[in-house]
């Protein structure tokens, strides 16, 4: 039998790197013909380039060479950068990354949408470019990835990590000496939690086989009040060693207000439907918006950049432009946050989720905060807001949709046409999706209001403030 050929890749030399494309990687061309190119280039790179995929319409290639450098470059602070699957921005200067997310909205709108639009708005740049996260999940492995310097070597000493998976290895983690995306102390706390299991010989997680290992996810939480929470999740560990764990955290870092633990045995990091053991201070931090505070649990989803979010809602409620007597529908509501923010502003606000854990916290939000004026509704979209859910609370002359990636399902915006809202408030996390309904509720809606806002620095994710008004006849 003779041996497979090995096929030698195709490289391309002496590229002009053209553009940002989607999920963080670049385009180039040669002869006409599109590459799409991983790696940390930048628009304005000149690059050698290895072809990995050939397809009828574009290549996949890798950057293995870069010759020139772009002028939007700049020198990545992270020791991590080009190895973690975050912050794939880091090497181009802010200013760059903000006018490419403005140009992407831009592109994708005109593209896809096809509809008649406005001058946009500047995208609203982040304050805090680097540690403006609230939230960070760091997973325990105790088959860390290796350096390309390590391969090969004997003497690897240690092989536990507390971090990051790398991309397209679910297996092999990252550790993490210093993460540049939440403030102190969260990476004291993190690195602490390493140090103290590593000296006690409190076993890592074995993310292969999943039945081996006392500890496995760590989730670092705080708030703008100062509060901080920690959740700490062990798999296959005794109650001396989570004893240990957790009096560790209690009796060194006293800024923990609320410090937690979760034993989570099965086959995926998820630990909504598994008891949630408070060990010390609350079981929840708060976080304050203007006069509004949310309580958020371990199981709540909130905002991760909430200086942001605030901004953002600010400009939702600017755009909504509630003169006090409107039914305010807010489809996707989530945990409430943007619902609360309006209620008082409307005469009442109606929210809709499908995660009804979610909207459990809405409701005890809306108390918490004293709100009378917001009710919310738990179900899957496209069946909830039926003909008779809205003759039973009433049509709304202001609707706020803010869906997950998928945009909203069609049933969901044609039920919108029907009623004919006077305004929509269209906010979302991907452009191309809400290019795709706006060509759907051109039927009825104009688009007068575009504006972008950057609520994730260092990564290509952008969101979109689109405002609808209906056509008058």
């Amino acid at each position: 039998m003779s041996a497979r050929k090995y096929k030698i890749p195709q490289v391309l030399e002496q590229i002009s790197i053209l553009d940002f494309a989607a999920e963080a990687k670049c385009i180039a061309k040669v002869n006409d013909e599109v590459i799409f190119v991983q790696g940390t280039v930048a628009p304005g790179d000149i690059a050698d380039l290895r072809i990995l995929k050939s397809k009828k319409k574009f290549k996949q290639a890798q950057a293995i060479n870069i010759q020139a450098l772009s002028p939007f470059r700049t020198d990545a602070p992270c020791t991590h950068f080009g190895v973690c699957g975050g912050c794939k921005w880091q090497h181009v200067s802010y200013e760059a990354q903000l006018a490419f997310k403005q140009r992407q909205v831009k592109d994708n709108l005109e593209r896809i949408a096809k509809v008649k639009l406005p001058e946009f708005q500047p995208i609203l740049g982040s304050d805090e470019a680097y540690y403006y996260r609230n939230k960070l999940e760091f997973t325990f492995s105790s088959s860390r990835w290796l350096t390309i310097e390590e391969i090969g070597k004997d003497n690897l000493g240690s092989m536990n990590a507390l971090g990051f998976h790398v991309p397209g290895r679910f297996d092999k983690i990252l550790p993490v000496d210093h993460c540049y995306l939440q403030p102190d102390p969260s990476n004291a706390i993190r690195n602490g939690v390493r140090d103290f299991a590593e000296a006690n010989g409190i076993s890592f997680y074995e993310l292969k086989n999943q039945q081996e290992g006392a500890l496995r996810n760590l989730i670092i939480r705080n708030a703008s009040s100062g509060e901080w929470m920690v959740v700490v999740q062990f798999a296959y560990a005794t109650e001396e060693e989570i004893s240990l764990v957790m009096n560790y955290l209690k009796s060194n870092f006293p800024m923990i207000t609320s410090l937690n633990y979760v034993v989570n045995q099965k086959g995926n990091d998820t630990f909504h439907d598994l008891d949630v053991i408070c060990f010390h201070g609350k079981p929840f931090i708060e976080e304050q918006m203007e006069d509004l505070r949310f309580q958020i649990g371990p199981k709540s989803f909130f905002q991760t950049n909430a200086k942001q979010a605030l901004r953002l809602y600010q400009l939702v409620r600017e755009y909504a432009d509630l003169q006090g007597d409107e039914l305010v529908y807010d489809l996707y509501t989530g945990t409430g946050t943007i619902a609360l923010f309006l209620a008082k502003y409307a005469a009442k606000v109606v929210g809709l989720e499908y995660v009804e854990m979610a909207v459990e916290d809405a409701k005890m939000n809306a108390i918490h905060n004293k709100i009378d004026t917001a009710s919310f509704f738990a179900g899957d979209m496209k069946k909830l807001l039926t003909e008779e859910f809205i003759a039973l609370h009433g049509k709304p002359q202001v609707v706020i949709t803010d869906p997950p990636r998928a945009g909203m399902d069609e049933d969901v915006v044609r039920q919108i046409l029907q009623v004919r809202p006077e305004k929509i408030v269209y906010v979302s996390c991907n452009p191309a999706t809400q290019a795709r309904d706006l060509a759907w509720l051109d039927e009825a809606y104009e688009v007068d209001v575009v504006h972008p806002v950057d609520m994730f620095p260092q990564t290509h994710h952008v969101e979109n403030i689109v405002r609808l008004r209906l056509r008058k006849s």
